[in-house]
């Protein structure tokens, strides 16, 4: 039903298969003008009884460099002495590209490890803001699917 992203060898494989299937669920679209979407959702991974109807929920990313503001739902400043906060279940999918981009949406990285190279790099993941993308670039902020 949902996914611990940490837990696989390779996750930019699973997140293209994920795509693909996708793609072949929908006539008419060409995996070339695919492209991953996400959304942080409110659930926990108890909560979960089944699998979305398109698409994966994973669970297991920390946060570092801003915090989650779990009510209002979108990023916000890291607390004081926190260094990475868990953020909650992200549903994954995959839709038609298209080129209008909100900017209160941070593209926020996923890498492997804390180690950010483009070996440990997984994909970006969209976290909705109230402040400019910049912002957070400048603050550093990306996901991990592991802090040691």
């Amino acid at each position: 039903n949902s996914f611990w992203m940490t837990g696989f060898f390779n996750p930019q494989g699973f997140l293209t298969a994920m795509r693909q299937e996708v793609t072949r669920n929908h006539k008419g679209w060409a995996l070339d003008s695919v492209v991953l979407h996400s959304e942080v959702t409110r659930i926990s991974k108890e909560d979960i009884t089944q699998s979305p109807s398109e698409g994966v929920y994973v669970f297991g990313l920390y946060l570092e460099g801003a915090g989650w503001d779990r009510r209002n739902h979108r990023l916000t400043e890291s607390k004081p002495k926190v260094l990475f906060e868990m953020l909650p279940i992200i549903h994954i999918s995959a839709i038609n590209h298209h080129d209008s981009k909100d900017v209160r949406v941070y593209s926020c990285p996923v890498y492997k490890k804390p180690v950010r190279t483009d070996l440990n790099y997984i994909a970006s993941v969209d976290l909705k803001t109230m402040r400019p993308p910049d912002h957070w670039i400048l603050r550093g902020v990306a996901l991990l699917c592991d802090v040691k």
